[in-house]
C-alpha cells in the first residue's frame, strides 16, 4: 500500500513538474523582456526612400542602443502589407511595444487591435493614421504636416506680393495617401486659396523618391511651357526635379522657383546654392523622444496623445550658415 501511494505521489509529482516546465519555458520564450528585465521593441519602418528616412532609420537605432533597448527592425519598402505582416510578427513574438510610421493612413485598425488584444501598446511616429479609435495607440510623435505646408504657402504669397501677373504653380506629391502627402498638400493650398493669381495647373505624386520626382517633373515641363513654381513635399522630389529642370535648359531658383519639406543636407546644399529658394524644416531625428516615450509608456506614466517636434524654415543665406551643424 505504501509503495503504490508513494509512486501515485511521485506520478503527480512529474506531472505538475512537467507542467510547471511547460508554463514556464513558454513564458520566458514569449516575453519580449528577458531575464534582466530588458525592453525589446518592434518597429516597422516605411522603408529607405529618401535621405531623410535614412536619417530617421539611423537616429532610431542608435537612440534604442543608447537606451539599452532591443530594437527588432522591419523595412516595409513602402508597402502596408509589409508593415502589417511586421507588426502581426512583433505580436507574435510578444514585443513589449510596437513603433510604426505608417506608410498610408487608413486600414489600421484590424492589426491595431490585435496588439491592443495582446496587451502590447503601440506609438506612432512621424505619420499619423486616420483611425476613430485613439485607444489603439498610446500617442504619435512627429511633425504637424498642415503647418508645414502652410509655412511653404506663406513664404509663397510673401514672395509674390504685390504682383498681379498669373503665377503657375506645380506640385510632387508624397506618397498617395500617406499623412504628410494628404496634409503638405491641403496646408499649402489652405494659404494659396485666397489669391487667385496662384494656379496649380499640375499636381501628381512623386512616391517621395528622388528618381520619380525627376521623371514626373519632365513630363510636367514637356505638358506645361511656362512653370513660374514648383512645390515639393520633400527634398529629394525636389532634388530629381533641379535634375529635369536643368536638362530642359532652365534654371532652377531662378527660372522656376522651387519650395520643399524635410531640409535634410543634400537638400539645404542646393537651397544654399541657390537651386532651391526655400526649405520648410521637418527633423528626422525621432529616436531619443520615441525611446523615452516608450519607457513612459511601459512604467505606466501619463503622456499626452500628441508629441510634437520643433521644426524651423531656411532661406539660402540660413541654409549656408546651418550646413556645417547638419546631422543629416
Amino acid at each position: 500500500m505504501l509503495k503504490k501511494w508513494s509512486a501515485a505521489v511521485l506520478s503527480g509529482l512529474l506531472v505538475v513538474g512537467a507542467l510547471s516546465a511547460c508554463g514556464g519555458e513558454s513564458d520566458d520564450a514569449g516575453s519580449g523582456k528577458k531575464d534582466d528585465g530588458k525592453i525589446t521593441m518592434g518597429f516597422a519602418q516605411v522603408g529607405a526612400e529618401s535621405g531623410w528616412r535614412t536619417a530617421n532609420t539611423k537616429s532610431i537605432q542608435e537612440a534604442a542602443a543608447a537606451a539599452g533597448i532591443e530594437l527588432k527592425f522591419s523595412d516595409a519598402q513602402q508597402k502596408q502589407e509589409n508593415q502589417i505582416k511586421a507588426i502581426r510578427s512583433y505580436i507574435a513574438q510578444k514585443v513589449d511595444i510596437i513603433a510604426f510610421s505608417p506608410v498610408v493612413e487608413s486600414g489600421w485598425d484590424t492589426v491595431l487591435k490585435e496588439a491592443k488584444d495582446a496587451k502590447i501598446p503601440v506609438i506612432l511616429t512621424d505619420r499619423a493614421i486616420d483611425s476613430k479609435d485613439t485607444t489603439l495607440y498610446k500617442t504619435f510623435i512627429g511633425s504637424d504636416f498642415v503647418v508645414e505646408g502652410k509655412k511653404a504657402g506663406e513664404w509663397l504669397v510673401k514672395e509674390y506680393a504685390g504682383k498681379t501677373d498669373t503665377v503657375n504653380l506645380v506640385e510632387l506629391q508624397g506618397t498617395t495617401g500617406s499623412a504628410p502627402a494628404n496634409d503638405r498638400k491641403s496646408g499649402f493650398a489652405d494659404v494659396i486659396k485666397a489669391d487667385p493669381k496662384f494656379k496649380v495647373i499640375a499636381s501628381q505624386t512623386g512616391d517621395f523618391t528622388r528618381a520619380k520626382g525627376k521623371e514626373v517633373m519632365e513630363a510636367f515641363l514637356k505638358a506645361n511651357p511656362k512653370i513660374d513654381v514648383l512645390y515639393a513635399h520633400n527634398d529629394d522630389m525636389g532634388l530629381g526635379a533641379i535634375e529635369a529642370i536643368e536638362a530642359a535648359g532652365k534654371k532652377p531658383g531662378v527660372d522656376i522657383k522651387i519650395i520643399t519639406v524635410d531640409a535634410v543636407k543634400d537638400g539645404m546644399t542646393a537651397l544654399a546654392a541657390g537651386k532651391i529658394n526655400y526649405i520648410v524644416e521637418c527633423s528626422p531625428l525621432l529616436g531619443p523622444q520615441l525611446m523615452d516615450l516608450a519607457k513612459k509608456v511601459l512604467n505606466g506614466e501619463t503622456i499626452p496623445q500628441r508629441v510634437l517636434t520643433v521644426e524651423s524654415a531656411f532661406t539660402p543665406e540660413q541654409a549656408k550658415t546651418e550646413l556645417p551643424n547638419r546631422k543629416y
